[in-house]
């Protein structure tokens, strides 16, 4: 679904327009269609939605200095306490009055989540993935964070670690100690590199609070405040490609606020911004960051494909990044039309979206589209079944329209001549923009193929 109707008119039927959805997960976010989701509300009464969370409305403007340092001090308890309120800040029920959390107006805020996210990754990868030594910034000053059996490995009579070092490793020389023939309990902390080397329920909390900020990141995105904000973040933008881009390895509910993130940030997202000036924090390019999408829009995983989808009909819009895509165009429309054969609603609404922009703004993919091998049968099929979703289908009779406006196309498409009579005539919400499409491939006296076939023009 578009978190933003674009406003192209052309082609559209008459009568009254609905009302825009509400902004919610992109599609192929839940395992249901949307259709069934409508369904399960209708039946389930308010009462067996079990009680709500309640946020005083002043609540971040009083606290935000405290919940950035909670995220800034590494420590367990803060850390918890700090991702928990902010998760009840930036989630919103239908019916909540109050004001959305503004994350441009907490200074350090996002920076402070994005470290959370950061460290979690340096020790996630393996050591062959990881790069050189960085500084320990969360929890610095503190002799153990909280995290896993820190305070059970730490005894009286054991090493404490350097935290003036600001090094996340440091080598400790034991071979002047007495009786040392092995390592004493506290040393699996100099072990091995990385920012916190943890026990294996250290690391699952260390993952558990990043999964907890990438979803405090995506929950921001949906309000208009930070919009803005986001899209000209680098550190932010760069961390959540990233992910995107190691989303085989990476942990599959980050990897999905990632996506999710920049779906609703991909109007105002100009990827120029990775060769800008700016301050970079892990070096991603135009190139990294498109590819990084390409390998989502293949993915098996529907909520994955269709976001990517959906995020590549809204980035080819802004004529800034449509140079940076034009390189991926033909593997983008490929992949788009495998979408359509999917029985999923979600995948074809998504693939419907994507290609109605491509057409629109790209001549190459209109020539190549129409004699792209099943691709107008599909489009033809979401149309005919139909698709419960009218703007679906309208979407999808009018990248009809506009392959057919292209003379280059005239030949590929007169073979779906009769198809689209029979849509003409036994469907009255298309039945005007199949006209047209008659009219375009029939009336045309220049060409000798068509010139006794222009009946549709009359």
């Amino acid at each position: 679904m578009q978190k933003r109707e674009l406003g192209k008119s052309g082609g559209a039927a008459g009568g009254t327009a609905a009302p825009p959805p509400k902004r919610g997960r992109p599609f192929g976010s839940t395992a249901g269609s949307a259709a069934s989701a409508s369904a399960a509300d209708s039946v389930a009464p308010s009462t067996l939605l079990g009680p709500s969370l309640q946020i005083h409305t002043s609540f971040a403007e009083q606290n935000n200095k405290r919940i950035v340092l909670a995220l800034q001090s590494g420590l367990k308890s803060e850390l918890t306490w700090a991702l928990n309120t902010l998760t009840l800040l930036s989630f919103k029920e239908k019916d909540d009055m109050r004001k959305d959390a503004c994350l441009a107006k907490i200074p350090g805020l996002l920076d402070a989540l994005l470290q959370i996210i950061d460290d979690w990754r340096d020790i996630a990868l393996p050591k062959e993935h990881r790069k050189g030594q960085r500084a320990r910034t969360l929890g610095a000053s503190s002799v153990v964070t909280g995290f896993g059996h820190e305070y059970e490995a730490l005894g009286s009579n054991t090493l404490l670690p350097q935290s003036g070092s600001g090094l996340g490793s440091s080598s400790v020389d034991i071979s002047g100690q007495k009786n040392s023939s092995k390592l004493r309990p506290s040393e699996w902390w100099f072990d091995e590199d990385g920012l916190f080397n943890l026990d294996d329920e250290g690391r699952a909390e260390k993952q558990h609070c990043a999964v907890a900020a990438s979803n405090i990141i995506r929950n921001f995105s949906f309000m208009p405040e930070n919009e803005i904000a986001m899209a000209q973040h680098r550190h932010c933008l760069e961390t959540v490609f990233q992910c995107i881009e190691d989303h085989i390895v990476e942990d599959e509910e980050l990897v999905t606020n990632a996506i999710e993130t920049i779906v609703n940030l991909a109007p105002l997202l100009d990827l120029r911004i990775f060769s800008s000036p700016k301050p970079s924090y892990i070096k991603i390019t135009e190139k990294r960051a498109v590819q990084a999408i390409m390998g989502m829009l293949g993915s098996p995983v529907k909520a994955w494909h269709c976001a990517a989808a959906e995020f590549l009909g809204r980035m080819i819009i802004n004529p800034d990044n449509e140079p940076l895509l034009l390189p991926f165009i033909p593997q983008m429309y490929k992949r788009l039309v495998d979408l359509l054969s999917l029985q999923a609603f979600d995948a074809q609404a998504a693939a419907i979206g994507a290609l109605y922009n491509l057409v629109d703004v790209n001549m190459d993919c209109r020539l190549k589209l129409a004699s792209e091998r099943w691709a107008i049968d599909r489009i033809l099929k979401v149309i005919k079944t139909p698709h419960p979703v009218p703007e679906v289908c309208r979407k999808a009779a009018m990248i009809i329209e506009h392959l057919a406006s292209d003379p280059q196309n005239k030949a590929s498409l007169l073979a779906y001549e009769n198809a689209f009579a029979e849509i003409l005539f036994s469907d009255g919400r298309h039945s005007d923009t199949f006209a047209r499409i008659l009219f375009e491939l029939t009336s045309k006296p220049n060409n000798k193929m068509t010139a006794a076939r222009g009946i549709w023009g009359m």
